[in-house]
């Protein structure tokens, strides 16, 4: 009997122009030798502790960075994703802001584009962007998009985009307010056009790892 292949795929996603993209690498070895897919491969049992440590390994090695922000999605499986054979991925997604893409090593794609991509990664790509879009309505996870960095309309951008509808200036801010992640840094504005500058804001230590949920979405 054939030995079920076990491998890890990550969704890198990221913001760009006002839209989510997704980060694609092209496949070096068959199957589907030269297609643009997930960064993903093969646990290294000699050199990763965990699953978790296979995703950050495969996006220093593939993808030139270390994300903010990483999170397992789910397990797919079965005898026809792959035409190697039996095979199960873990998937992971990852936020990171564009500013830390090099896009000479990955092609960025609108997750709402039709993408032809190779095994089941259209099904693992689709749970993430799903997974996201609704943990924006509840939680500080759409900030690992805006960068170290951010002023409130910044950031109040990032999650309309998430979410796919404007919010309310005074609602948005009460909310942040609630979940109480962010740190002013002091003495840091930064001009907004022909209003006055905004403060700049980052987030709390405590919550660059974990995230902060609201009692009530946005």
């Amino acid at each position: 009997m054939d030995p079920v292949i076990c491998t890890v795929d990550v969704v890198l996603l990221t913001l760009q122009d006002d839209a989510l993209k997704v980060a694609l690498l092209k496949r070096e070895r068959e199957p589907y030798q030269g297609v643009a897919a997930l960064p993903g491969g093969y646990i290294h049992v000699e050199k990763d502790a965990d699953t978790h440590d296979s995703a950050m390994r495969m996006l220093r090695d593939k993808a030139g960075l270390v994300p903010p922000y990483l999170e397992q999605l789910a397990s797919f499986s079965g005898p026809a994703r792959d035409p190697r054979g039996w095979s199960i991925s873990i998937a992971y997604y990852a936020l990171v802001p564009a500013s830390l893409i090099s896009q000479e090593r990955v092609l960025l794609a609108d997750v709402d584009s039709t993408l032809q991509l190779p095994f089941d990664h259209k099904n693992i790509l689709d749970a993430a962007v799903q997974r996201l879009r609704s943990k924006s309505q509840y939680s500080s996870l759409p900030c690992h998009l805006a960068g170290e960095t951010f002023t409130l309309p910044q950031l109040q951008k990032v999650y309309e985009v998430l979410m796919g509808e404007p919010l309310n200036k005074v609602s948005f801010r009460r909310k942040m307010d609630e979940m109480d992640m962010l740190e002013a840094i002091e003495g840091q504005m930064m001009a907004a056009g022909a209003h006055r500058p905004a403060q700049v804001y980052r987030l709390k230590a405590a919550f660059r790892k974990r995230l902060q949920l609201l009692e009530r979405g946005l």
